[in-house]
């Protein structure tokens, strides 16, 4: 197995690594029905995983452009992580969007 493409800071295991890329992967083919399928399944067996969470903020957000469920999967990183930056960044972002501020 190869090494993620980016430091592993939240202890995932090869599996959940894997499953992360496959859905990366499949978002840049425009495969964004199959890439939520992943993520779903990951925060299934781990609510908590806030790598899963972020990068389902970014599917709703930026390829379905549903901003409200967006901003939930933020406020879920938020509450697990208050200091991510990426999460409070884009939250902040999508907010605007719906005129929350």
């Amino acid at each position: 197995m190869a090494s993620p493409r980016w430091k592993n800071t939240y202890s995932l295991s090869p599996e959940q690594i894997n499953q992360l890329e496959e859905a990366e992967d499949k978002m840049e083919s425009m495969e964004i029905s199959v890439a939520e399928e992943i993520l779903l399944s990951m925060i299934s067996f781990d609510p908590n995983c806030i790598p899963a969470l972020n990068v389902l903020g970014h599917l709703n957000g930026r390829h379905l452009s549903d901003f409200e469920v967006a901003i939930e999967y933020y406020d879920k990183v938020l509450l697990l992580e208050p200091e991510n930056a990426w999460a409070r960044d884009e939250r902040r972002r999508y907010r605007r969007y719906l005129d929350y501020d």
